[in-house]
């Protein structure tokens, strides 16, 4: 959930700090008093598109920064992993956008800066955000496979797996084969260029680990002096007259004297022996180095030039000598694709064949499961918008095949297209009058219809977008009566499962709330600026009766106002 929101010199907003509570958060205010700015707040710390119009008059930057706290397993996690951005256990997320007077945007999320892209990837998996003048996501098209996939990811979780690697081999094979197809000049030219580069890496006649050996040999070289005068002084100290050996054969012969009269004594003799034999073995071995060990100054101009020459190959084949061998394998396999090119085209082919057979029954697995769930889920909407007295609506989750070309795989006699999660196109339907025919959802005209739509789809699809805080930005708006205590009703179901901040001017949807934030306009010093207040249960009665009249508080509206909170703390308890 968003826990905390600064704002700093952000359009009319001087500086404020808001501290968000679970459940349903009420905005209330006069017209142009900042309800709305805060949201646009909100929205630009999603990721949405910035503008120097919202640096506040005078200022040198705009800055906001909202705290939110999410569990263990939500995909804001996948998010950080992916990005390289750290999430503690505790779970918190900082998101920070700053804008300057001159246009530029600045982003952090937990610190680290970020592209716009990135902010608006993180800003997605935590919230979702609902206006009248926006199309939505679920208002969207291409969104509505994501949805009812979502909507049945316990069902499709093994067969969308398997799908998706099997389309993954065939994308990658029908690549090969396009580019293996290609035009005889094209392919002439690549085997050209494919011979150069095999003979110049024979040519080299690279060895495993040869860059490591000769780097080592190289630093003995180059280190000649260090290296003899260590063995030297090594050797003399151990070898010669009054030295290491002469004293450790003194102590072995004076403990070997004593060996026979105690049994402690004779072990230690027998361990002394033994280390006298291998200090000695050493000391021949020193010996023998420092005889053979001798600088080469032309060996070490050989090894600079075979070292300089495998850091060119380096620099255009692989990392290591071993990258190089394996590219060089690489190539010899591109080479005999190219020179027995129809064979290969046609095991290509046949690959082609299998795995798009294979995807194709996977997709049909999906397509089954897909066509069960849209049934399941137009009776839930169905019962949704009934509450919100549309009971003559009739909604349809169209679901097509993707019509494919003749190289495409065949379905029920027909080619159809492969995408990533299947063959099928999904479209969202509905018709709010009888006789009227279904119509693609976001082509639905009425301003009060679409809003009850919105809220019966986001009842529905809520529990399963795993977003931490659901905004809804005047969605109520051409609505009244018994419809507005719905649409009131269904705005607090769906916080009982997310948080939810919503502006309203419905004075049934502020009864609801389980906090209520009073948004108003204060001008000092001939400048304006929003201040925003928590409103106490008798603070919020007052604030619902002037938004039953809109002008001076009366014993009748404040009564009227009393008793819609009273309802709706009924309703809260029944939920």
């Amino acid at each position: 959930m968003l826990t905390e929101l600064s704002i700093k010199d952000f359009a009319i907003i001087d500086q404020v700090s808001i501290t968000f509570k679970e459940g349903l958060t009420v905005l209330t205010g006069e017209t142009g008093a900042g309800k709305s700015i805060i949201i646009d707040a909100i929205q630009l710390l999603s990721g949405g598109r910035g503008s120097v119009e919202y640096v506040r008059h005078g200022a040198a930057k705009a800055e906001i920064e909202g705290l939110f706290t999410v569990q263990t397993g939500h995909a804001v996690y996948q998010k950080g992993k992916q990005f390289g951005v750290e999430i503690g256990e505790d779970g918190m997320v900082v998101l920070q956008r700053t804008i300057t007077h001159q246009g530029k945007s600045i982003c952090r999320v937990n610190g680290k800066l970020v592209t716009l892209g990135i902010l608006k990837e993180f800003g997605y998996s935590l919230i979702d955000i609902h206006s009248q003048h926006e199309t939505q996501s679920l208002m969207d098209p291409d969104h509505h496979i994501e949805l009812l996939d979502m909507f049945a990811k316990d069902q499709l979780r093994v067969s969308l797996d398997e799908y998706k690697q099997l389309y993954s081999k065939y994308q990658t094979v029908k690549k090969r084969y396009k580019e293996l197809s290609e035009n005889e000049q094209e392919m002439a030219q690549r085997l050209d260029l494919l011979e150069f580069q095999l003979r110049e890496l024979q040519e080299a006649e690279l060895r495993p680990y040869e860059d490591e050996e000769l780097e080592e040999e190289r630093k003995k070289l180059m280190n000649y002096e260090k290296v003899y005068q260590g063995i030297h002084d090594a050797y003399y100290a151990l070898y010669g007259e009054q030295k290491g050996l002469d004293w450790l054969s003194l102590a072995m012969n004076s403990l070997e004297s004593t060996s026979d009269y105690d049994n402690q004594l004779a072990k230690l003799s027998e361990d002394m022996s033994n280390s006298y034999y291998v200090i000695e073995e050493l000391t021949f071995q020193l010996s023998t180095q420092m005889s053979e060990l001798e600088f080469d100054p032309e060996r070490l101009n050989e090894i600079e030039s075979r070292l300089n020459e495998l850091n060119r190959l380096k620099k255009k084949y692989g990392q290591t000598v071993e990258d190089m061998m394996e590219y060089a394998s690489e190539i010899e396999e591109e080479m005999d694709e190219i020179k027995n090119k129809d064979s290969h085209l046609h095991k290509l082919e046949q690959q082609i064949t299998e795995l798009g057979e294979d995807a194709v029954l996977e997709a049909k697995n999906i397509h089954d499961i897909r066509k069960q769930t849209s049934e399941r889920l137009s009776g839930l909407i169905h019962s949704e918008l009934t509450d919100l007295y549309l009971e003559k609506a009739s909604f349809q989750a169209d679901i097509s095949i993707k019509e494919g070309s003749q190289d495409n795989p065949e379905f029920e006699g027909k080619h159809v297209r492969l995408l990533p999660n299947g063959f099928n196109t999904i479209t969202f339907l509905i018709t709010t009058n009888p006789g009227e025919p279904l119509k693609e959802i976001h082509k639905v005209a009425s301003g009060g219809e679409m809003s009850r739509i919105m809220l019966a789809l986001k009842r529905i699809f809520s529990r399963h977008q795993g977003v931490t805080s659901v905004i809804f930005d005047e969605v109520d708006t051409g609505v009244s009566g018994r419809v507005a205590q719905a649409i009131a009703e269904k705005i607090h179901g769906i916080s009982v499962g997310s948080q939810v901040l919503c502006i309203s001017h419905l004075p049934q949807v502020a009864a609801m709330a389980d906090t209520h934030v009073r948004i108003e306009k204060n001008i000092s010093n001939q400048r304006t600026s929003t201040v925003v207040t928590e409103l106490s249960e008798e603070d919020k009665a007052d604030e619902l009766s002037r938004m039953i009249t809109g002008a001076e508080l009366t014993n009748t509206t404040l009564e009227h106002a009393r008793e819609l909170l009273k309802l709706a703390s009924k309703h809260k308890q029944k939920v």
